[in-house]
């Protein structure tokens, strides 16, 4: 698509005030699709931080310190950072990080612009790697519950956990809001449990709640130095559901969201990380698996199975997250176009991508049989969402001040403190490099050179095609000078250099001799807005001749269809029937050259990106019986 200019600031139209009786099944819905992810961080967080690569022992001095990281992590990083702030940069309902990004004002400063946009980038491409990694560590580490029965499942956990992840990636065809629906009301009985269970513990070794007092965590550190910087690491898997929250806030919208968090999911982690400390204050032998060994013994089948299901809902946020990155992304032009089903009629942002969905699901199942157990995932899991969130306090900033306007003191102090405890996590996860971290930082690599080569090699294909087009008032002037045979109908001429004349129609009139009754010169835009008014969505300008220049534009969350659109042209005085319309394409053959552009590896790149991407028959809903293609030659 054409490349658009810098949006004006935006403005998210008022939304309607959700009734006590919409809000609530809402809000279930919600728990059933957001909170999987952090709701499932107890099954491992506490563990990591006493038993896994760099461990503490479970002395009290150390459970309290550990507990104290953990609360205030909760409440700084997800409670006022996310849920309170980073919700509010909501791009007119959209949230995510490419919805951040596009708020950024580019003008500020080219290469500054430029810079943050690719960090912004960047940061949507990590979350795809911890799209990934989330169902193989949350599912594994419910399976592993069974080992604590007994060590006969010990060669069942691995093949089970596969069988679990192809069911996950099976349903999403479904859509989110019949998901949410399904999942809603597990995660109510899976958050009430795990609070119940905290609860009972926590009457037992009561001294548990003196871990609100920050100074436990402030000895903790004093008394381990490097070592307890390095258990942060373990501490930061408590709040790894951050982004996916925010990314997710389009499916279903900022009170939803706040609601459940503060009544329901907070609350609940809570007491189930204080149980878990009182457990360990009482039995320090319980930190192989502080989590299932809060039940009783008769409760652990039941609680395993339980486990499993919040583990297989916690994969859900991360994966409807990965389905909205990839719509913005395909109407930002930094990915091909592919398939999107709308899977509501009710919810827009509820979408799902069947090639990403199934990447996804063969790159979650090749992680698990990699690492085989949700310990060694640990050691891989977090760096992503780390770095991630560290650019996203980077934004932050920038919306703040030349967004909201907000006094550049208040911002440095606001995100100077979001971004100091996102860098110190991130250095503790940077630790994890060797034993696993490398994984998240080559997927997010990858996903970055192939939307940064996508992006350019668009750019360099549009600029070879108005370099050599005919400017569009000289074929205009030709035709009214020599005017052709016109035959009847209409004919839309698909292009994204709006400014020159399609290679198309001139070669459809070079070879064919003839015009239609009325041309129609027709480009797609895509703003910086996730979606555009139908009064915005058209432009109609008279070229004179029967030649029409129309301009569609759409939001990056929209969904282009042609016909409709065109429907709406009547209203702006042109006359055209829609059952009566003749596409004609451009099909480009890209051709790799050693002409200034990109890398010859990029171009090759470029070029298999563009042979796998979805026809634009398909993705703009033309009717195929009714396109014709015509091919053109680019060297790049």
């Amino acid at each position: 698509m054409a490349d658009v200019a810098d949006p004006a600031p935006i403005t998210a139209p008022p939304q309607p005030r959700l009734s006590a009786r919409a809000l609530l099944p809402l809000t279930l819905t919600t728990l059933g699709v957001v909170y999987g992810d952090i709701g499932t961080s107890p099954l491992y967080t506490i563990r990591e931080c006493f038993f896994g690569t760099h461990s503490v022992p479970p002395t009290p001095e150390n459970v309290l310190g550990v507990l104290s990281l953990v609360i205030y992590a909760l409440v700084i990083v997800i409670s006022i950072k996310y849920i309170a702030i980073v919700m509010r940069a909501d791009n007119a309902g959209e949230g995510g990080i490419l919805a951040l990004t596009a708020l950024v004002p580019t003008r500020r400063s080219r290469n500054g612009g430029y810079v943050l946009i690719s960090l912004g980038i960047f940061g949507a491409a990590l979350l795809y790697g911890d799209g990934m990694i989330t169902p193989a560590i949350t599912v594994l580490g419910a399976v592993e519950g069974l080992k604590v029965a007994t060590p006969l499942f010990d060669s069942y956990v691995v093949p089970l956990t596969v069988v679990i992840l192809i069911g996950i990636f099976a349903i999403q065809q479904h859509g989110s809001h019949l998901v949410g629906r399904l999942f809603g009301p597990v995660m109510v009985l899976w958050f009430t449990t795990i609070a119940a269970l905290g609860l009972t513990w926590i009457a037992r070794k009561p001294v548990v709640l003196s871990s609100i007092n920050p100074v436990h965590a402030v000895v903790f550190f004093e008394t381990h130095g490097l070592h307890g910087f390095a258990v942060l690491g373990a501490v930061f898997l408590a709040v790894t559901g951050g982004e996916a929250l925010y990314a997710d806030m389009g499916h279903f919208g900022k009170r939803p969201i706040r609601l459940a968090w503060f009544t329901l999911v907070l609350p609940a982690l809570l007491l189930n990380y204080f149980g878990q400390g009182a457990l360990l204050l009482i039995d320090s032998a319980a930190a192989k698996q502080p989590f299932f060994l809060l039940a009783p013994s008769w409760a652990l089948f039941p609680m395993v199975a339980l486990a499993t299901g919040a583990a297989i809902i916690a994969s859900q946020a991360l994966i409807s997250g990965a389905f909205s990155l990839t719509h913005q992304a395909v109407q930002l032009g930094y990915s091909p176009r592919m398939d999107i089903d709308h899977t509501s009629s009710h919810h827009m942002g509820q979408i799902y991508v069947p090639q990403v969905n199934w990447a996804l699901m063969v790159g979650t199942i090749a992680i698990v049989l990699g690492f085989r157990s949700s310990s060694a995932l640990a050691a891989a899991y977090g760096i992503a969402v780390t770095l991630t969130m560290v650019i996203t306090a980077v934004l932050l900033h920038v919306i703040a001040t030349e967004r909201w306007k907000w006094p550049l003191g208040a911002a440095l102090l606001v995100t100077g403190v979001f971004l100091s405890i996102d860098l110190a996590f991130l250095g503790a996860n940077l630790l994890k490099v060797a034993h696993g971290g490398w994984l998240p930082l080559v997927i997010g690599t990858v996903l970055f050179t192939m939307m940064t080569t996508w992006k350019t090699g668009r750019r360099l294909v549009a600029e070879r095609l108005t370099a050599r087009a005919l400017p569009l008032e000289q074929f205009v002037a030709a035709t009214v000078a020599h005017e052709p045979i016109r035959v009847p109908g209409t004919a839309v001429f698909m292009t994204a250099q709006p400014r020159g004349t399609p290679p198309a129609l001139v070669h459809n009139l070079r070879h064919n001799k003839v015009l239609h009754q009325r041309v129609i010169i027709l480009s797609v835009q895509t703003t910086h807005t996730p979606h555009v008014t139908p009064d915005d969505c058209l432009s109609v300008a008279p070229l004179g001749c029967g030649l029409f220049n129309v301009v569609l534009r759409y939001g990056f969350m929209d969904e282009p269809n042609v016909p409709e659109a065109l429907g709406l042209a009547r209203e702006e005085g042109l006359e055209i029937n829609v059952e009566d319309v003749t596409y004609f394409l451009g099909r480009e053959t890209v051709i790799v050259t050693k002409s200034s552009g990109m890398a010859i590896w990029r171009e090759k790149l470029f070029v298999l990106m563009a042979r796998n991407a979805v026809r634009a028959t398909a993705f703009f809903k033309l009717p195929p019986d009714s396109v014709v293609e015509l091919g053109v030659q680019v060297e790049i």
